[in-house]
């Protein structure tokens, strides 16, 4: 019988950002051993995204081989609809390069040993329901707000994929049906009124209307959604405009989702969480608005635990919950 703890097999889980590129050590039990952080590149090569993860996961096995352990399997996802068996990434607005690309079986030869797929959100959310806010829930819908808006389902316990594997795309639900263009090619998407992104465009678009805003004279090229957050927290009127509105969008969907799943809990992480205090009140306020009341009293509407560890954590626990990746 093998004596090994369950420190001793880890699953090296790497989550592909748009901006960032984080792998960590996870054992069985949901604890982190070792991370990594570099920046994602800015290519339109695929094989260089996959140099840069197959880097990232040898760097992980480096740190785990030094503390006498051992990676089980290595788990991936990607902020894009994924084939989850041939390992196809398509639909990926914010990492175009990746686009119709066989992602996982560059990985496996890269690499030399089984490697999991995943789409990044549908990973935040068993994320989530292992080890952040939705545990203890079997219904759940997680929305992740940051560079784009993803959105990942549970129920009765299972991810939902779909048919296709393209399930949970909640941020291309149209909000405003002449709206802005999408990078996906859609109109008035949830993720250019709720995500990083959109928070900066609507910002620049309404400076003109509050030449009092301590925002109007920030040169293009530094303003940030987390600049507009500090702003919002010092009574910055153009700011807390800016997250009023994310608010409403994203509680315009929310009762959508309220009434179409009846879930438990939808739990909201990504980056823009860190503003919840500023946009959870209108979310909510639109959920009770457009909702059934029944659906929507049940349903609690909480920031994510996790943090950017959600999609980590969720990415290891996909390899458990299959457990059929030989170790190597």
């Amino acid at each position: 019988m093998d004596q090994r703890s369950e420190n001793d097999n880890l699953i090296c889980a790497v989550d592909l950002g748009g901006t960032n590129l984080r792998a960590a050590n996870i054992d069985a039990g949901g604890r982190i051993h070792q991370r990594v952080k570099v920046s994602t590149p800015e290519t339109n090569n695929p094989a260089e995204i996959v140099a840069a993860i197959a880097a990232v996961v040898r760097e992980c096995e480096s740190s785990c081989l030094k503390s006498g352990a051992r990676i089980q399997a290595v788990s991936v996802v990607v902020p894009g609809s994924v084939e989850v068996e041939t390992g196809l990434v398509f639909n990926a607005p914010n990492i175009s390069s990746l686009q119709g690309f066989q992602l996982l079986p560059a990985l496996q030869d890269e690499l030399g040993r089984p490697v999991l797929i995943e789409n990044d959100a549908n990973a935040a959310a068993l994320g989530e329901q292992w080890q952040g806010a939705a545990r203890g829930c079997q219904t759940i819908i997680c929305l992740t707000l940051g560079t784009g808006v993803g959105g990942g389902i549970v129920l009765n316990g299972r991810l939902w994929r779909g048919a296709d594997g393209t399930a949970g795309e909640i941020g291309h639900s149209s909000v405003e049906p002449s709206g802005v263009v999408c990078k996906c090619g859609n109109t008035g998407c949830l993720e250019v009124y709720a995500s990083g992104r959109a928070i900066v465009r609507l910002t620049l678009e309404r400076r003109a209307q509050h030449p009092e805003s301590s925002l109007h004279d920030v040169p293009v090229i530094e303003l940030t959604a987390e600049r507009v957050h500090g702003a919002a927290t010092s009574g910055d009127q153009l700011a807390l405009d800016v997250f009023r509105g994310v608010g409403i969008h994203l509680g315009i969907v929310m009762a959508s989702l309220v009434n179409i799943f009846n879930p438990e809990m939808i739990v909201v992480g990504g980056g823009v969480s860190a503003a919840w205090d500023l946009f959870g009140e209108h979310v909510r306020t639109e959920v009770m608005k457009r909702a059934f009341p029944v659906p929507a009293q049940r349903c609690r509407i909480m920031r994510a635990e996790c943090g950017d560890d959600a999609g980590l954590l969720g990415a290891a626990r996909l390899v458990l919950e299959r457990g059929d990746l030989p170790p190597l």
